[in-house]
């Protein structure tokens, strides 16, 4: 699949949105791709999966699909699906991520770690070092989209970790007291999995 047949998935499910948005980070964009909308139709969330899955080295041998709650569980659970494995998904219930629900790693288990997207690679970072504490190895990492921008060097943020994103974009950020006019002069919304919130 190429990117531009990537981007047609996500303008026909309505899930690129323009405006000003508050992204999980703390960031701001004028561009913000809705992945909940682009999974809600399985059969589309299956045929990005299996493009992602033929991206993958051959030889990677993942064992479990493991990804972040809320935002990772679909993409992870497709990813799963088109590799034939069990999905399991991370939660937060102290502020910091753990397997719950009675989902267990095998000692030295093959991981591929799913987000559906990166935006700093933090939260995939922390999602790394949890399925590490539960006694998983993360082989890969993966992603639906890659908004970093080249900013970040993720195999490095991630420990050695290689990342394959679907899609990268390159659509800028910015802090909250470093907006461009133009950004500034649009209310802000925060329209991913965490708090809706309109500033």
């Amino acid at each position: 699949m190429t990117q531009a047949e990537v981007l047609a998935e996500f303008r026909a499910a309505d899930a690129l949105l323009e405006g000003h948005f508050i992204l999980s980070s703390g960031l701001r964009s004028s561009r913000y791709l809705q992945c909940a909308r682009v999974l809600m139709d399985p059969a589309r969330g299956a045929r990005l999966a299996r493009a992602l899955v033929a991206m993958l080295p051959a030889d990677l041998r993942v064992e479990v699909v493991v990804s972040p709650a809320m935002g990772g569980v679909i993409a992870g659970h497709e990813m799963a699906r088109a590799l034939g494995v069990e999905a399991m998904f991370l939660e937060r219930p102290e502020g910091t991520f753990e397997l719950r629900r009675g989902f267990r790693l095998a000692p030295g288990a093959r991981v591929l770690m799913m987000e559906d997207v990166v935006t700093t690679g933090l939260s995939s970072k922390e999602a790394i070092a949890a399925i590490a504490r539960a006694g998983g190895e993360t082989v890969a990492a993966a992603a639906l989209v890659d908004r970093t921008g080249g900013s970040a060097d993720l195999p490095n943020v991630f420990g050695g970790v290689p990342f394959f994103p679907l899609i990268r974009l390159d659509v800028p950020t910015y802090a909250a007291d470093a907006l461009p006019p133009e950004l500034a002069a649009v209310p802000a919304v925060k329209p991913g999995s965490r708090a809706a919130l309109a500033c």
